[in-house]
């Protein structure tokens, strides 16, 4: 098993060559950890179009934070560009108005509305419901304390914690996601969680068709793509028909007794 230091340090990321120096990785594990299940405070934002935008104005489905520093010459990049096909992904899934995505620049003296617009567009994101987002320094240290986001000044640039925070309907942090990666089923799989969650607790004849959509969903490494799988519709199938018959049998036996 991988020692607790070197863990957190494979969760880090540097972009810049000097070792790590002014973070305690095993203390930001924790403070992320401890994060899950809190609810952070109402916050501003300024849009990519300068627009000002609420932290409860997402509030109704989930929302994907990122936090990035425009400036990064590989890794925020590199996460953003993971980021996209996970997200494409999930889409593909649930559906195009099923959650928000913020991508939030950390660096308040150089992450302007007008700078965040451009690392969309280098990127090839303009999807309605991915949002990149600058805000002053206070509200970037009250809302990366209260996401267990850990950065730091390093070298002319920033070592900081590669994660990925998903909030649910409510606004609670629901789960955190480390590493450059982003593996579709590590953004998917909670997604899908909150939607299964949110399908069931309203129960309608959609909402529950769509509900055992999603369960029924399936992720194919082979493709990198979800796919439904009618396996475990047929075995669900087969064992309430097992069930009701096992039923049938023994309310005989009990009336013949």
């Amino acid at each position: 098993m991988m020692r607790p230091r070197l863990l957190v340090a494979a969760m880090l990321s540097l972009a810049t060559p000097f070792a790590l120096g002014d973070i305690d990785t095993t203390a930001a594990l924790a403070r992320s950890q401890a994060a899950i299940g809190t609810t952070p405070t109402e916050h501003a934002f300024v849009t990519a179009s300068g627009k000002t935008k609420r932290l409860s104005d997402w509030r109704g489905k989930p929302l994907v934070v990122s936090f990035v520093y425009t400036s990064c010459p590989a890794v925020c990049p590199t996460v953003t560009a993971n980021l996209k096909r996970a997200t494409d992904v999930a889409v593909s899934v649930l559906g195009s108005g099923a959650f928000d995505v913020a991508t939030i620049g950390f660096d308040t003296e150089h992450d302007t509305p007008a700078r965040m617009a451009s690392y969309a567009r280098e990127r090839g994101i303009d999807a309605p419901n991915w949002w990149f987002l600058a805000a002053d320094a206070d509200t970037i240290a009250a809302l990366t304390n209260e996401l267990g986001f850990t950065f730091a000044v390093a070298g002319g640039g920033f070592e900081h914690m590669t994660q990925v925070t998903i909030l649910d309907a409510q606004g609670r942090i629901y789960r955190q996601i480390y590493g450059d990666d982003v593996p579709a089923p590590a953004l998917v799989e909670p997604l899908k969680q909150l939607a299964v969650g949110e399908s069931f607790a309203a129960p309608t004849l959609a909402s529950v068709l769509d509900g055992v959509r999603l369960i029924c969903s399936v992720y194919d490494p082979a493709t990198g793509r979800y796919r439904f799988n009618y396996a475990i519709v047929t075995t669900v199938i087969a064992g309430a028909l097992s069930l009701g018959g096992l039923g049938i049998f023994v309310l005989r036996l009990w009336r013949t007794s």
